[in-house]
């Protein structure tokens, strides 16, 4: 298979998922999708090494990361100077209600918490997979999520009863 039919390939199997993935950390679909096509003309830049790779589709996620990161960095540096608080996207096509809701949940978290929630219960990485990508200890990032779920608890359902084990341990 040719280099840039593997690349091909990948980008019909994994494109929308890792959109998916970066919408639920950043909060905004089309940071997302830049995010991911950075990804994709790296991966197209180098083809000889992105094809040595033993799962592409997790360094594709990790260099949209690292550029939803980058923005992120920058958003926050911008924003302070200027004080002004970013507007949430309310309505985005192709996506439920609930999707929604949770995106907005997310967003009200602390960046580092809410990577890892994302990483952990979306991605369904492990947390030491998810201290690897985030190049800290993985007990940073159990505090990291139990931090999350416990501050979005009272917006999301689904986390209640992973904040109540929380609080009782």
């Amino acid at each position: 298979m040719a280099e840039g039919d593997r690349v091909r390939e990948l980008y019909d199997g994994c494109y929308r998922r890792l959109v998916g993935q970066l919408f639920a950390v950043c909060g905004n679909l089309s940071e997302a999708e830049d995010a991911v096509q950075e990804a994709f003309v790296r991966a197209v830049e180098k083809p000889r090494r992105f094809a040595q790779l033993d799962n592409p589709e997790a360094w594709l996620r990790t260099v949209a990361l690292n550029a939803v990161r980058r923005r992120y960095r920058r958003a926050a540096r911008f924003h302070g100077l200027l004080s002004r608080v970013d507007v949430p996207e309310t309505t985005v096509a192709g996506l439920s209600a609930d999707r929604i809701a949770l995106v907005e949940a997310l967003r009200q978290l602390p960046y580092e918490q809410r990577e890892a929630i994302v990483l952990h219960h979306i991605v369904d990485l492990p947390v030491s997979d998810i201290a690897v990508q985030q190049r800290v200890p993985e007990g940073t990032v159990k505090a990291r999520l139990a931090r999350g779920r416990a501050r979005l608890a009272p917006l999301v359902h689904e986390f209640a009863d992973d904040s109540e084990e929380v609080n009782h341990v």
